[in-house]
């Protein structure tokens, strides 16, 4: 992860269903993504598409930079939790 552990959020750009969007995020949740994309074996933008559709399916879905950063809070939980 970062050596720096405070850092405002960095917009980067992700394909969704061939639709560019942008995305911030702090470089820990951004490290946290990509592992979390390399460890399922798909592509970043594979990835957030997933959770993408995810929150849609929610009642009252968040951004999507939001739903990543809970997508991973939940991942990070459950894997400790085993």
């Amino acid at each position: 992860m970062t050596d720096q552990p405070l850092h405002p959020p960095v917009k980067r750009s992700v394909t969704i269903a061939g639709h560019p969007t942008s995305i911030s995020l702090e470089p820990v949740f951004w490290e946290a993504l990509e592992a979390e994309a390399t460890r399922l074996a798909l592509p970043v933008n594979a990835l957030v598409a997933r959770i993408d559709v995810e929150r849609m399916e929610a009642d009252d879905p968040p951004n999507l930079t939001s739903a990543i950063r809970q997508w991973l809070w939940h991942r990070r939980s459950d894997q400790t939790a085993a």
